[in-house]
């Protein structure tokens, strides 16, 4: 299957599954934006890589994605550097792991943050 001329936003893609799902869309000849967490230096060498190995357009944008406001300016960017989103996969997701009487709310409240809502508001942002 081609995915020539057709963009794709990908959360938490700068390393493990998300990494291999923008690997797999740069493949098929789709266009990237990545989004994660890491050391700029490394991103930068990781973006321009994918690139060269694929022949496609390859971003990146730093979105908190617990931010409703940083996930809508990222799918602003995609669209404005890339011309459109036309496909996204809301693969970013941390977890922790501690009994309820040691489970701290605050990360509890990450967690809902990044692995549920942030899903809501990509969609609602790619949507339209």
């Amino acid at each position: 299957m081609s995915l020539n001329g057709k963009v794709a936003l990908i959360t938490g893609s700068t390393s493990g599954i998300g990494l291999g799902v923008a690997r797999a869309l740069a493949g098929a000849g789709a266009d990237i934006m990545l989004n994660g967490f890491g050391e700029a230096g490394s991103i930068e060498t990781l973006r321009a890589e994918l690139a060269a190995e694929f022949g496609v357009r390859v971003g990146y944008n730093a979105a908190d994605v617990s931010k409703p406001a940083q996930i809508a300016a990222m799918v602003a960017e995609t669209a404005t550097s890339l011309g459109s989103v036309d496909i996204m996969v809301n693969n970013a997701g941390i977890q922790f792991v501690a009994n309820i009487e040691d489970f701290p709310a605050d990360r509890w409240d990450q967690i809902i943050a990044i692995n549920l809502s942030a899903v809501f508001h990509g969609m609602k942002a790619v949507i339209p």
